[in-house]
């Protein structure tokens, strides 16, 4: 299913946006790969009508507090996740992410490509902490009217030092996953 013109907003509730770190370092089997998720998030998709309009047209805006990470899951490590934790890993993520009190992070599309069958590509701008680096989703279309997307980013391209500990021996890479997933079956156009 291709969407249909009109003006799309989603969030919490018609999607999920993740991120998905991993570990290296020396002491790497003890830490955990994780998988967090954006609590407080919010997209729009602006799918323009007529013969100049289509996916290939749309744009698409995001913004997400960073602020807002909770843990998921851990793979890996020496023993699993407790809740406590869980807690520490989010303490932390907070401290590093929340710059000035300001951990919103905000995406703008420049070019949307779809693909035959549904899905594509997706290219825009990250933003988060006054810098701005290029990113590119490739999207897929599981079901009908439904969307998934993955990219990385670069911590160290928007001035965060990847945690560390053990004196560096254990530390999350600077690459790391951003993912999202949404329904279309959740949300109705507005009109545009």
């Amino acid at each position: 299913m291709t969407p249909t013109a009109g003006h799309y907003r989603f969030g919490p509730g018609s999607g999920r946006l993740l991120i998905r770190t991993t570990r290296a370092g020396l002491a790497a089997i003890a830490g955990h790969d994780l998988t967090l998720e954006v609590t407080r998030w919010s997209a729009v998709a602006d799918v323009p009508a007529g013969d100049a309009g289509g996916p290939a047209a749309a744009t698409i805006t995001a913004e997400a507090d960073l602020g807002s990470l909770e843990v998921r899951e851990g793979y890996g490590g020496a023993k699993p996740l407790t809740q406590a934790d869980r807690a520490d890993i989010e303490k932390t993520a907070r401290r590093i992410l929340t710059r000035g009190g300001d951990a919103t992070a905000t995406f703008r599309s420049s070019s949307v490509v779809p693909a035959a069958g549904g899905g594509g590509v997706i290219e825009g701008t990250f933003t988060l902490h006054g810098k701005t680096q290029p990113v590119r989703f490739q999207v897929t279309a599981p079901s009908p009217g439904q969307y998934g997307g993955t990219g990385t980013v670069l911590q160290s391209a928007f001035g965060i030092k990847p945690y560390s500990a053990f004196f560096g021996a254990l530390k999350l890479a600077d690459e790391v996953g951003v993912e999202f997933t949404v329904d279309l079956g959740r949300v109705a156009p507005e009109s545009t």
